[in-house]
């Protein structure tokens, strides 16, 4: 059977998009969708209809549009602007156009045609159209407007780069074409002065190579990531690691903006259907390194780096940043920000929208407003969870107890902040762990109220799959936890934290295998896991009978958090089970060194009242007295 031969056209493709959508629905999220969905039931999809255009995909606030005429395609846009202008439409769109080849499957189009369009629109001012080079040729004689040529601009995985011009609209600005375009006035030299400008040029070269004496020539080739080096096979979906942004200025609030910045766009690109996000928990760990992108995408098996820097300057941050493929080592996407302190979110909110759209991820209605979705506006508020959750992660008394006073200061300043009672809820059941608090039943009580608290103010994968773990772990109410956590992982099956809790909630009901194939889906997604991971990984291990597994987890959960009293129980007992005595008691007097108050009944009563059950803690206490700690 002969091979079906893609189909190919030149169209007209029309590129708009709604100009600061994210802030737009950050300030009235309902106002905003009432706003797009009747412009565009009045405006945009009439106009487009009555200038013979079809539109073939919706991105959110993204239109893009068919034509097979280009003076169709600019009329359309001029139309589509003065209505949205005389209407007075709470909205303003950016419109670029590009005249090319594309490809047509089904009812979509993709090729160079559609992504220089998208590339043009980026170019526009609010409430203007910026056309291609070719669109230009098409339309300067048949349309009465002026020009003004903005150069020519790079465009991805394309050779040669496209030149673009901004629409004048005003009545005396008909006929003018300002600006040098080279493309398109005829060249000034003749062939026999281009001749002798390159004939010169030559021997220029050959004489400065004489006086050198010796001419080397090594072409600069980028080097690029390879599937072959990477640790995983790349997911079919779209797969991202968000980097670090380096503080140019270095100071600790530069930081600490920078590790917000991560936390908040990894997090709402994790949330994303049909794109795969490394956790920001590995990510984190390059803020010192100087790896390239090519380590960076081997290492975490991502086809996308997205990387930036800032500098603050008063109450004022400049951000960069760049989206990387790392198999060919081109740049997708770039732009840079300069913003107030107060618009922090809505240009992290805008990097995120960016991202989503440069990689051709297309969200359905109302998934957007799940991406975004971010507990408050408090800017300090927000900077003291991102705080507190760095010292929680050291996973001793002293970093919990910083800990949960900042959660309790974030709440104070926003009492509608759920991660802050998400961190706290946290920090309130690790006390009973460390056994500082001197009223259990107290502790655990609020625990579970602020994680409930957490989950009435932000229904997701995060803050259910804590609560059935609280659940699970602290209240024996297996069923339950079980639910809620199966719940949080159900509405984000790409988060590293649901699926933990879900391994960790399946591993106290005592199915361990189970367990363990949750917490390897986490580390797929974590490559270089937090102490918690590999802490949770190693407990299943160990219940599995499975100790060699157990002790290099523990290890390493050791090395990253060396005053974690649950890392160290976790190698304490994993040694002793493998007969390997002295590390045992070793590890027990690390254990006791950070916690002398530590009994070998704690870890082992978290257990079902069944007869597996008990026979699994019995082991576990045993292994933990075998190894020199005390169990009562």
């Amino acid at each position: 059977m002969a091979e079906e031969r893609v189909k190919r056209k030149l169209s007209a493709i029309l590129c708009a998009d709604v100009v600061e959508y994210s802030r737009l629905m950050g300030e009235d999220e309902a106002a905003t969708l009432n706003a797009l969905n009747t412009c565009d039931a009045e405006i945009i999809e009439p106009t487009v209809k009555e200038h013979n255009g079809r539109i073939f995909k919706r991105l959110g606030d993204g239109f893009l549009v068919e034509f097979s005429s280009a003076v169709d395609s600019v009329e359309c846009a001029l139309a589509w602007q003065k209505h949205v202008e005389v209407k007075n439409y709470p909205l303003q769109f950016r419109i670029g156009i590009n005249l090319g080849d594309v490809i047509q499957q089904g009812d979509d189009m993709y090729g160079d045609g559609v992504n220089i369009a998208a590339r043009v629109e980026k170019l526009a001012d609010p409430g203007g159209i910026c056309i291609s080079q070719d669109v230009f040729k098409h339309i300067r004689k048949k349309v009465s407007l002026g020009y003004e040529y903005l150069g020519e601009q790079q465009v991805k995985n394309i050779s040669e780069p496209v030149g673009v011009y901004r629409l004048l609209t005003k009545p005396e600005d008909a006929g003018k074409v300002i600006g040098d375009d080279k493309q398109v006035v005829s060249k000034r030299f003749s062939s026999r002065q281009r001749m002798f400008t390159i004939a010169a040029s030559i021997l220029a070269f050959i004489v400065i190579a004489f006086f050198v004496g010796k001419l080397t020539y090594e072409p600069q080739i980028e080097s690029v990531a390879s599937e072959e080096n990477m640790t995983y096979a790349l997911p079919e979906e779209p797969s991202i690691a968000v980097m670090p942004f380096k503080a140019i200025g270095g100071s600790e609030d530069e930081n600490l903006i920078s590790d917000g910045i991560l936390a908040s766009i990894a997090t709402a690109l994790s949330k994303t259907p049909r794109l795969f996000t490394v956790d920001y928990n590995s990510t984190s760990k390059y803020k010192e390194g100087d790896k390239t992108i090519k380590d960076i995408a081997e290492e975490l098996s991502v086809r996308y780096v997205l990387e930036g820097s800032l500098q603050k300057s008063g109450d004022q941050v400049r951000v960069n940043v760049k989206l990387v493929d790392a198999l060919n080592g081109e740049s997708v996407w770039a732009e840079k920000y300069d913003r107030s302190l107060d618009d922090l979110f809505a240009m992290q909110d805008d990097i995120t929208r960016e991202v989503i759209k440069a990689l051709q991820v297309e969200l359905y209605e109302g998934e957007y407003g799940n991406v975004i979705a971010r507990g408050t506006g408090n800017l300090e508020a927000y900077l003291k969870i991102v705080q507190g959750y760095q010292h929680w992660k050291s996973g001793n008394k002293e970093g919990d107890a910083i800990a949960q006073r900042l959660a309790r200061e974030a709440i104070e300043m926003d009492p509608n902040y759920a991660p802050a009672y998400g961190l706290l809820s946290r920090t309130l059941w690790r006390e009973v762990v460390f056994r500082t608090t001197k009223d259990h039943q107290k502790t655990l009580q609020e625990a579970l109220e602020t994680a409930l608290k957490a989950v009435e103010l932000d229904y997701s994968a995060d803050t259910l799959s804590q609560l059935g773990w609280v659940y699970a772990r602290f209240f024996k109410q297996f069923d339950k936890g079980l639910e809620y956590a199966e719940k949080g992982l159900a509405l984000n099956s790409n988060n590293s934290r649901a699926l933990t809790n879900l391994g960790l909630t399946l591993w106290v009901l005592g199915r361990c295998e189970d367990a363990i194939n949750q917490i390897d889906k986490a580390l797929r997604i974590s490559p270089i896991p937090s102490a918690n991971i590999l802490m949770s990984a190693a407990f299943a291990y160990r219940d599995c009978q499975r100790y060699n597994e157990c002790i290099a987890l523990a290890q390493k959960a050791v090395e990253l958090s060396p005053d974690s009293i649950i890392s160290h129980s976790a190698l304490t007992s994993c040694y002793a089970l493998s007969d390997r005595k002295e590390e045992a008691k070793n590890q027990a007097k690390e254990l006791l060194r950070i916690n002398p108050n530590f009994k070998a009944r704690d870890f082992s009563k978290i257990y079902p009242h069944t007869p597996e059950a008990k026979e699994r803690a019995a082991r576990i206490r045993n292994s933990l007295i075998m190894a020199g700690l005390p169990s009562e």
